[in-house]
């Protein structure tokens, strides 16, 4: 744990150092405050929607031997597993939580940590990256904004009740874990008709086109499977043309002095380096979300306030950009 923490210390002095000479080279005047709006489309909450009750018949999916009911599938203090095979044993806090108070921690971020665009995946997650978090979420210094949504609720009471030894467990579980591919990223100008959705963006029943914008809309590709937890779920993130490119350049290069190269701390494929988290194929909904949180002051312990630096020149262009082009990655 100690090589770890010393890892990440020369880490954030080299990204401190980058920050000086770039804004030295600047003429050493700080970048306007952030002024952008939410990014509702990344923060998605919609309580009018009505979703059937949940009921007692078993379901199968393909490729699983294992059954789940809506019920069990809805019951936060169930992490259903439905490919047991793929991962170890499952730890009491990840697999069903601790009553009344602490949700399961494989219910919303899935048996295997695969997650989904309505929260993060934590495969691979470096144990010191992951305890920090609960710590930050528990103390404040890490925020969700957007709606109040369950997942804010429930993540937040979960945090404020888990143990330490909990956390520990769990984050060694979830480290573990190999980080798989479950999000293909598609440049268009037009997607699928959006349906209705509480937490996702969902495909209209009736079909059809509309236009993208500046957005990232992320689809399940099977909505049942995915609403069912399983951990062999993926999904479709649809991006502007050309974003992949623009992401690429800010990225690798810092965009002329807009940010930093993102390898300097991720490392050279954003796979992360020692106690830094990867970010290579995450989510694009969630590296916006976190971009965003960033900026605004959302996460404001640990790395956030260099991240802060790092981000403050961004457009909400950009954020899509580099959301795009590090969703499209290999994780």
């Amino acid at each position: 744990m100690k090589a770890l923490k010393n890892s990440l210390l020369h880490a954030l002095g080299v990204l401190a150092i980058a920050i000086s000479s770039s804004h030295a080279q600047s003429g050493g005047s700080p970048a306007a405050p952030a002024t952008d709006g939410l990014p509702n489309w990344a923060f998605i909450w919609d309580p009018n929607v009505k979703v059937p009750a949940p009921d007692d018949k078993p379901n199968l999916l393909p490729g699983s031997s294992a059954s789940y009911s809506w019920k069990q599938a809805r019951d936060l203090f169930v992490a259903p597993d439905w490919h047991p095979g793929d991962h170890g044993p499952m730890p009491d806090i990840v697999a069903k939580g601790r009553k009344p108070d602490v949700r399961a921690c494989g219910s919303c971020h899935r048996a295997e940590g695969t997650g989904g665009p309505e929260n993060s995946n934590l495969a691979g997650l470096p144990v010191s990256y992951f305890v920090q978090q609960i710590a930050d979420f528990n103390s404040g210094a890490r925020k969700m904004s957007g709606p109040d949504s369950p997942a804010k609720t429930f993540m937040i009471g979960s945090v404020k009740g888990v143990t330490d030894a909990e956390v520990l467990v769990a984050a060694q579980y979830y480290s573990a874990l190999k980080p798989t591919r479950n999000v293909k990223v598609v440049e268009a100008e037009t997607i699928p008709k959006i349906g209705e959705a509480r937490m996702f963006f969902t495909k209209s029943p009736g079909g059809g086109i509309e236009p993208l914008g500046r957005r990232i809309v992320e689809f399940p590709d099977n909505n049942e499977q995915f609403e069912l937890r399983d951990t062999h779920s993926t999904f479709t993130a649809y991006v502007p043309v050309g974003s992949v490119a623009k992401g690429e350049a800010l990225a690798k290069t810092g965009g002329s002095g807009t940010t930093l190269a993102c390898g300097i701390c991720h490392g050279p494929a954003l796979k992360g380096i020692g106690p830094i988290p990867r970010i290579a194929g995450r989510s694009p909904t969630y590296i916006v979300r976190q971009l965003y949180e960033f900026k605004t002051g959302g996460r404001s312990a640990s790395a956030g306030a260099l991240m802060k630096q790092v981000v403050e020149k961004l457009t909400p262009e950009d954020i899509i950009a580099l959301a795009a082009y590090v969703g499209s990655l290999e994780p």
